[in-house]
């Protein structure tokens, strides 16, 4: 059950771990509470560093959340038509 060294983002380009990738969309959990799902809808659009690959094909990206009196953190695995490709230089 190895996880994969890298998948294709929607235009077909390889992406690996270190890489980043812009989010375009996600699929959240139905059984996700409102706070979490607000943050998880909030990740598209924004430029994140694929962080693994795991085994069903997903890129999983995390964006780390300032809040009030503490920081939260939201994870997502992208599958290939929910992210794009973004050159070093821009990500």
């Amino acid at each position: 059950m190895d996880a994969r060294v890298s998948v294709k983002d929607r235009n077909g380009r390889a992406v690996a771990v270190g890489e980043h990738v812009r989010i375009l969309s996600v699929s959240p959990d139905p059984d996700m509470d409102e706070d979490e799902l607000d943050m998880i809808m909030f990740m598209v659009g924004a430029i994140s560093e694929v962080e693994k690959i795991d085994e069903e094909g997903r890129a999983w990206v995390t964006m780390w959340w300032n809040c009030v009196e503490t920081t939260a953190v939201s994870s997502v695995g992208l599958f290939p038509h929910e992210m794009e490709w973004v050159p070093p230089e821009l990500g």
